[in-house]
């Protein structure tokens, strides 16, 4: 996922896009320790499209308190 892409979504969509996220992580992290999976890799990257929008989340908090 480009960060471009999540900037241009709103925050409520952002929040279901990261429980979507999550779960998905839930179920990789799952098949990795049960039965192994085809690209192990995909953790990784799903972890990082979790940080992504928790920052992008984040930042948008700290703009509306400033104002």
């Amino acid at each position: 996922m480009k960060n471009n892409d999540l900037l241009k979504k709103s925050s409520t969509d952002l929040e279901k896009e990261l429980s979507e996220l999550k779960t998905e992580l839930f179920k990789l992290k799952f098949s990795l320790a049960t039965n192994g999976l085809d690209n192990p890799m995909k953790i990784k990257e799903v972890k990082k499209d979790i940080a992504r929008i928790n920052t992008i989340l984040r930042k948008r908090e700290l703009e509306g308190s400033k104002k």
